[in-house]
């Protein structure tokens, strides 16, 4: 957990398998506990294959990690035509504000791998419930879009009720 009276250092990485249980451990406790979104492991078979579902064409997953535990996590899944959807975007609780930027961090690396994989829009969905994660996309330049103007091959997940687009 982080400790407020001192700086805290959050690095971004690619994604490794010794991760994964790292990355359940941040994912789970978010969409369960904070949200009330009634998901398990087993919902989401794409965490059990980040290799071949994220790292296909431009793909990639990143962890967020501070003191060798992983404290968030965001993906970029090609979808073709130079897009790709922004997933799993989650930061631990104790990792988000305060000034540790983890969650800039993480849709940075993201962002520059994109522009550098020649990438033009990154499209992305959420639930009506992540009201914080809103006004960070927000923030960063993602506008809202409506369902019917995503590319057929954006993966829109059972919760999604919201989406958003960025062009780079």
């Amino acid at each position: 957990m982080a400790d407020t009276t001192t700086p805290v250092f959050v690095s971004v990485r690619p994604f490794q398998p010794t991760d994964l249980e790292g990355v359940f451990s941040v994912i789970l406790p978010i969409q369960r506990d904070e949200y009330g979104i009634a998901i398990t492991a087993e919902d989401q078979p794409d965490l059990n294959s980040i290799d071949s579902f994220y790292r296909l064409g431009s793909g990639e997953f990143w962890v967020a990690e501070h003191d060798g535990d992983v404290v968030g996590t965001i993906a970029l899944k090609d979808i073709g035509n130079n897009e790709a959807a922004l997933r799993k975007m989650f930061v631990a609780a104790a990792y988000r504000g305060s000034g540790i930027g983890t969650a800039s961090k993480l849709l940075s690396a993201l962002l520059a791998h994109a522009r550098e994989k020649g990438i033009r829009r990154i499209y992305l969905g959420t639930t009506d419930k992540f009201l914080g994660a809103h006004r960070f996309y927000e923030k960063n330049g993602f506008t809202v879009v409506e369902r019917s103007a995503l590319p057929e091959s954006f993966p829109v997940m059972a919760v999604d009720s919201k989406f958003y687009v960025i062009a780079l």
